[in-house]
């Protein structure tokens, strides 16, 4: 899939869940939620990660549903008030989100890779390599793991 080409759109529930998932599934309901029979992938490392079609993986804490990423060319594209998230320019994103911050009172973090996360949503914003521009790729992240500057600083970075 292309940039260009249509894509699935999922909703943002602040906090709760990004299209058909929810944070605090088990790895059974996220596969019954995608509709899949389960991961394409299972990957080591700090977070139990499973890898979805369609540019979606997930992270598990304590086996339970802990943060959602979506690839910025083939996940599903999300919108916050109608402006697209995933597949655009990291600046103009940045800047969007900086923004609906000041209009919307959301409070904002920056990571220590240089993310951009509104923390009352639940949402960050990374970046994403796609041939020779950078894109710009929404996590959904749980509250806990944004508070905590341990997790903070050492949330998945695959891609980034």
């Amino acid at each position: 899939m292309s940039a260009s080409e249509e894509r699935e759109h999922w909703e943002l529930l602040p906090e709760v869940g990004l299209g058909p998932l929810r944070l605090g599934m088990s790895p059974a309901e996220v596969a019954d939620a995608l509709q899949v029979p389960g991961p394409r992938e299972r990957v080591g490392g700090p977070y139990a990660q499973e890898d979805f079609a369609d540019g979606v993986k997930v992270f598990y804490d304590a086996g339970r549903l802990a943060c959602v990423a979506l690839d910025a060319v083939t996940g599903p594209q999300v919108s916050l008030v109608g402006t697209p998230l995933a597949g655009r320019d990291p600046e103009q994103a940045h800047q969007f989100l900086l923004d609906y911050a000041v209009e919307y009172g959301s409070c904002l973090l920056y990571t220590t890779d240089g993310s951009l996360s509104l923390t009352d949503l639940g949402l960050l914003l990374r970046s994403q390599q796609v041939g020779d521009v950078r894109l710009s790729r929404p996590l959904l992240v749980k509250e806990e793991w944004l508070e905590s500057e341990y997790y903070r600083d050492r949330l998945p970075l695959e891609g980034t």
